[in-house]
């Protein structure tokens, strides 16, 4: 195949479903994924498609909203390590709202394992992840079932959610920018998704890198509202991600990076994160600390060395 050829396929596979994997495109136009990615990188450049990590998306992100079985093939080392690090921000006993997505999907799997722990959800994929959960109960929102993504929406899931209050909501999306927080491309999701903002005392979203600085139709959650960002560490080339990384925090909002939780960072990037050439200060050893400890023993040496010359000129 020319790659006139693949490239017309490429665009016909991607306006189809909205988003599509590179190694799913590669299977199909029967090529490498070193291949493939040298045309998405083309076509990106002629404005016929968005770039993301491992696959490629409509232009723009105001269009339409991929459906579950291209995200769950996107970004899924990210998103297992971003479920990993929020698993761990749910204590025994507590009461949670978790919104549909795949990245909710994977930390609702994680959750099983958490005892005595309520769960209000609205998607059916979450709701799947815990069925078997011996000591974890599960509420559902009523509401009209969204096929694309298995979730529940409408006035039914709203309603539903009136008079509720939980601890934390952990919610994921399509974009996320500092300017206007998390959104997603559906008006009946985006609806569904602030009421469970209402229902919960803190709000933690979900986002992998690759919706760093995308912004899409219906704002979910506002910057202001977000308590704590859980993400991955963006690629070093990805300055817009490390931008809006900045600006998030410098609005307030806690960030988690899941990859520095896994090395030994701790939390992550706490609060606000440094700048990639603004290093945080590290006091290593022979620094000023290490000066100030030694200049004590100096003094005394001088002091010795002056008494010794005093006592061998009495002597002479």
């Amino acid at each position: 195949m020319f790659a006139a050829e693949r490239r017309q396929l490429i665009l016909e596979m991607v306006r189809a479903n909205g988003a599509v994997s590179l190694r799913e495109l590669a299977r199909v136009v029967q090529t490498s994924e070193v291949t493939v990615r040298r045309d998405v990188r083309a076509l990106e450049a002629e404005g016929l498609l968005d770039r993301r990590h491992g696959g490629a998306v409509l232009p723009g992100g105001f269009t339409r909203e991929s459906g579950f079985p291209q995200k769950s093939h996107l970004a899924t080392a990210e998103k297992t390590a971003i479920a990993d690090v929020a698993a761990g921000l749910v204590e025994e006993g507590e009461a949670i709202v978790v919104g549909a997505g795949t990245t909710t999907q994977e930390l609702a799997r994680r959750l099983a394992r958490v005892p005595g722990l309520t769960v209000v959800t609205n998607s059916l994929l979450v709701a799947q992840a815990l069925a078997h959960a011996n000591r974890v109960e599960v509420v559902m929102t009523g509401g009209t079932l969204r096929g694309s993504n298995y979730a529940l929406v409408g006035s039914g899931a709203e309603q539903s959610l009136q008079g509720l209050r939980v601890s934390r909501a952990f919610l994921s999306g399509s974009g996320l920018t500092a300017e206007r927080g998390l959104s997603t491309s559906n008006m009946l999701s985006a609806s569904v998704d602030r009421a469970l903002v209402q229902a919960a005392a803190e709000v933690v979203v979900l986002a992998d890198h690759t919706k760093l600085g995308t912004d899409t139709m219906f704002q979910t959650v506002p910057t202001d509202v977000m308590t704590r960002l859980v993400t991955d560490e963006p690629p070093p080339h990805d300055e817009r991600a490390a931008t809006e990384l900045q600006a998030l925090a410098d609005q307030g909002v806690q960030i988690t990076v899941a990859g520095a939780a896994a090395s030994g960072g701790g939390d992550g990037m706490q609060g606000r994160r440094p700048r990639r050439d603004s290093p945080l200060p590290v006091q290593r050893r022979g620094g000023p600390t290490a000066q100030l400890r030694s200049a004590p023993a100096g003094l005394l040496e001088q002091q010795a060395g002056e008494r010794a010359r005093v006592a061998d000129m009495r002597r002479r």
